[in-house]
């Protein structure tokens, strides 16, 4: 198999959960369709707002082997990042597995503080006992989360050291600048933005695009502004993605998409969160759809912002 390049909007998939808190495998193969027939270019599954590092290996190897047997493998980019390199080589066999290559890893995570030289060894570990030329290994930056931050010295050394297999970097800091020097290196290391807010100008300086948690209820805002980047209104566009990421982002992301799913699709299911997250209030779920729809989104089955009649921005 040779792996397409990815590129485009990605939604960073929320996993929904059981009764019992487990996950749920087919409702994320449905969640996972819905977003790819709505504008997603790829689905990232098992992330942070997927909730991975609060499964065990085993409900997430179940998870890959679910999504795959419903034919999702070649449109998705999985997560596998784990504290222990076995797990992570687990994860990533099962994934190739399955027809799917894109593979986005943390750092191990539980210690703190660690060197470039500790971080390259795992990361190679894991490259070097999987062993197979399909892999396109994502590194996952997002210290502010795991408080593991990837060096862009780490960043370009793992490059160098397996060019075919290291690929690309989920930049998730949120920090612009950061983004934009690794977008300016030379080289075929593809840079995805965490946040919408960078979408624009990740495009701008040659970014493949971005994999965001808004994407779960707004995926076709974020293909229509990727088709429209260089046309006229992409900067009104970009805007009203940044105000929406803005008012998300005043609640804790993952009970807020969450709950927004539930409201959405009439499933208070949806709103379920392993601990140690928990489901957001019911104030302030209410007060966040009223937020919400104060700035001209709508939280219907097909959310959107609201237009004017001239077909702009409102």
């Amino acid at each position: 198999m040779n792996p397409r390049a990815l590129r485009g909007v990605i939604a960073a998939a929320a996993t929904p959960l059981g009764a019992d808190l487990a996950p749920d495998v087919a409702g994320l193969v449905r969640h996972c369709r819905d977003l790819l027939r709505r504008g997603c270019d790829a689905v990232l599954c098992l992330g942070t707002t997927g909730e991975a590092c609060s499964f065990s290996v085993e409900e997430r190897l179940a998870l890959v082997r679910g999504l795959g047997e419903a034919g999702l493998g070649p449109s998705l980019m999985l997560g596998i990042g784990s504290c222990a390199v076995p797990d992570a080589v687990r994860l990533a066999r099962a994934a190739l597995e399955v027809g799917a290559a894109h593979l986005l890893c943390l750092p191990p995570f539980y210690y703190k503080k660690v060197s470039d030289e500790g971080l390259r060894a795992a990361f190679s570990a894991v490259v070097e006992e999987v062993g197979d030329p399909r892999l396109r290994l994502y590194l996952y930056h997002i210290p502010q989360t795991s408080g593991v931050p990837l060096s862009r010295g780490l960043i370009e050394r793992l490059h160098a050291a397996h060019p075919g297999a290291v690929v690309g970097v989920k930049d998730s800091a949120g920090d612009w600048s950061h983004t934009a020097a690794l977008l300016r290196e030379p080289g075929a290391l593809s840079v995805f933005s965490g946040t919408e807010e960078h979408l624009l100008g990740s495009l701008r300086l040659g970014g493949p695009g971005c994999i965001s948690a808004a994407f779960n209820i707004y995926p076709e805002l974020g293909a229509e502004l990727l088709a429209g980047w260089q046309a006229p209104g992409a900067e009104e566009r970009q805007a009203a993605l940044t105000g929406l990421r803005r008012i998300l982002g005043r609640q804790p992301m993952v009970p807020a998409i969450k709950a927004l799913l539930a409201r959405r699709d009439g499933a208070p299911g949806w709103a379920r969160v392993r601990p140690p997250l928990v489901a957001l209030e019911a104030d302030r779920v209410e007060g966040l759809v009223r937020e919400l729809g104060q700035a001209g989104w709508s939280v219907g089955r097909q959310a959107q912002r609201t237009r004017s009649a001239g077909g702009g921005w409102a």
